[in-house]
């Protein structure tokens, strides 16, 4: 037998189970200790790691929840004595111990509702074991009541013990308190019972150290006990500090993602998912698609506009075009409804999973366009729309397409934010950031047309819209313009390991990948994408800088001019009202991330300064002796979607 393999396997001399006397009196001290620590291994839960290396290694909690228990009074440490011997262990750290179970129900039970993907995101493998889910909270919530009663009158318990062992179990209360809440959608007192339970969390920082951890109430042969098929793995055990900050973090979180039920519109409320799911670290959140889709068709490309009117639906005659009209856009929402529900369902997935949704995502946007654009043809019959014709009466006609355009336009966004979530994944190597950075600028190039053509039939949110593609735009061209000036020099590390079976080619086709397959706009082709993105002198070693030096600085001129466009962009957009940018709920993250944007700017526009220094200098000698380049290290970016690297001159 291999011990790695059968937990049930006994090297000599050791027995079955651990020999722990989970009834044994507890000191105050002890108890604090585990507290936190049954706090820790709760937090590590939520991380991601399966019970089976964290809750449930705790002699204690198994104890409470097998065999399970038909009545609350048979959770207990001693069945067959449920409340003889040290009061503060069978009242106290009994409710505590309750109450905990009973919140990771409580997110159990939430998450399992939601989309998520097993082993990623989070473990709701149980091994048959039950957490309370037949116990009514009210229940639990009264012997905390008990509890905390019983600690209050506690006349042999130091007092600096006492105000530690309240905190945490006021703090235990209220976060069950506001999980139960969760179901109801109590926007005020959830939000405000979040905030009260993050501002417990100081005072259990203060007092942590007066507790006295008991490691030998947790033991990895628990899982000996458990129904599981996988091999025995090692306990899962996190710091309180860390536990603390994620913690921390989730009372914040979760008060904040309540503030999506202040509805201001569809593009609010995509801009609040995506922001709040941006910040770092990534929350650990536990939210009529009619009303949602029309709302964003009125805001983008349809205001006003007969096809929206709601009086369409109580029109009942078929000959009549309102009710074609009720008929066909009924149909539309049914074939979107999905697709664009997927959005907000993907970027609420970690970053490396909203990325992989994406790209398969805006393949599906794509075969929306193209029946949006069928339907726009069948409509005009009922809405009687003129074209807008170009050149005088014989000229070109053009037509709104308002549901394909706002197709078009979803699938544009989605595309721009693969690429992006690529930079901030870390997924591009130093030699392809130039190309990156050129086909991010094309797609919000063609975003930005898409845009001016949309304003020829629309206005309003447009406006802030294309000001922020044409800084992103800018922005991209300058930062590509200086990785084409440094790639002659190699002065940019290296990749850390040889790839002897890839190609320039082959590393094109696997990043245009998820773009191949979509109609507009056109995805370059690798010859297309190097003509853009190369200097023709490239140095080898031992040859001349000469000629390659001249056409750096020239690019370089490039990159400094759209560096200081993109930055114009960004200032000016920094300078809106948050209800323009249709970011009300979410105006303080959105005004960092920008604030963000502009320090990269401030940083290009300084490495691109720096470089034309050391080019210039390096007359009569090679450029890697007058210029040393340095990329940022993870999480060291000034904004996740922007890699600056730093140029120094010796």
């Amino acid at each position: 037998m291999d011990p790695k393999m059968d937990s049930g396997f006994l090297t000599e001399g050791e027995t079955l189970e651990d020999e722990f006397n989970v009834s044994k009196e507890l000191l105050p001290e002890e108890m604090i200790g585990l507290m936190d620590q049954i706090l820790c291994h709760e937090m590590a839960w939520h991380m991601g790691h399966p019970l089976s290396q964290s809750l449930f290694t705790s002699y204690h909690i198994d104890r409470l929840l097998w065999p399970e228990p038909k009545k609350l009074e048979e959770a207990c440490f001693d069945r067959q004595a449920p409340m003889a011997g040290n009061g503060m262990l069978h009242v106290v750290f009994r409710a505590y111990c309750l109450s905990l179970i009973k919140c990771c129900d409580h997110a159990h039970r939430r998450i399992g509702a939601e989309h998520y993907y097993e082993e990623e995101d989070f473990v709701s493998n149980l091994y048959n074991r039950n957490l309370l889910s037949n116990f009514d909270g009210v229940q639990i919530q009264m012997l905390m009541d008990k509890a905390i009663r019983f600690t209050e009158q506690e006349s042999q318990l130091d007092e600096a013990l006492r105000r530690a062992i309240l905190a945490r179990l006021t703090l235990r209360q209220r976060i069950l308190k506001a999980m139960e809440l969760d179901l109801t959608l109590d926007k005020v007192n959830h939000i405000q019972l979040w905030k009260d339970c993050a501002d417990l969390l100081p005072k259990i920082r203060q007092t942590q150290a007066l507790g006295m951890p008991v490691e030998e109430a947790f033991s990895v042969k628990m899982q000996r006990k458990l129904a599981s098929s996988v091999p025995p793995r090692p306990m899962v055990e996190i710091t309180f500090g860390d536990a603390y900050a994620f913690l921390n973090n989730l009372c914040r979180d979760a008060g904040h993602v309540y503030h999506v039920l202040d509805y201001h519109g569809c593009s609010n409320l995509l801009n609040f998912t995506y922001i709040f799911q941006s910040r770092k670290p990534q929350p650990a959140i536990y939210v009529t698609i009619t009303t949602l889709i029309y709302d964003d068709l009125a805001e983008l490309v349809l205001p006003a506009d007969t096809l929206l009117d709601p009086a369409n639906g109580n029109v009942e005659a078929p000959h009549d075009p309102r009710f074609q009209m009720a008929k066909e856009m009924s149909g539309f929402v049914l074939r979107v409804g999905d697709p664009f529900l997927d959005i907000f369902r993907a970027i609420c997935m970690n970053r490396s999973r909203a990325r992989r949704m994406l790209s398969h995502l805006v393949l599906e946007w794509e075969s929306v366009q193209l029946d949006a654009e069928n339907l726009d043809v069948e409509l005009r019959k009922y809405t009687g729309e003129k074209p807008l014709t170009e050149g005088g009466p014989t000229g070109t006609e053009t037509w709104s397409f308002p549901l394909s355009s706002w197709a078009y336009y979803y699938k544009l966004r989605q595309m721009e934010w693969i690429i992006q979530l690529g930079f901030e994944l870390g997924i591009y190597q130093n030699d392809e950031l130039s190309a990156m950075y050129w086909h991010l600028s094309h797609v919000v190039g063609a975003k930005t047309q898409h845009i001016e053509r949309i304003q020829t039939f629309s206005f309003s949110f447009l406006e802030v819209a294309l000001t922020e593609a044409s800084a992103t735009q800018w922005f991209a061209i300058s930062l590509s313009k200086l990785y084409t000036a440094l790639s002659p020099f190699n002065l940019l590390p290296s990749r850390p390991v040889p790839l002897p079976y890839s190609t320039p080619e082959l590393r094109h086709a696997l990043r245009m990948r998820p773009f191949m397959q979509l109609s507009i706009p056109n995805v370059p082709s690798y010859a297309e994408l190097t003509a853009a993105t190369s200097i023709t002198s490239r140095v080898e070693e031992g040859q001349s800088e000469a000629s390659a030096k001249g056409q750096a600085l020239a690019v370089l001129d490039l990159a400094d001019e759209a560096s200081k466009v993109g930055r114009k962009e960004w200032e000016a957009l920094s300078k809106m009202e948050a209800q323009a940018v249709r970011c009300d709920n979410c105006e303080e993250w959105w005004r960092k991330s920008v604030k963000d944007v502009i320090r990269a700017c401030i940083m290009c526009s300084i490495a691109t300064a720096t470089m034309k220094k050391g080019v210039t200098k390096a007359q009569g000698k090679p450029v890697r002796k007058c210029l040393q380049a340095e990329m940022p290290g993870d999480g060291k970016n000034y904004h996740d979607f922007w890699v600056v690297p730093k140029l120094t001159i010796p």
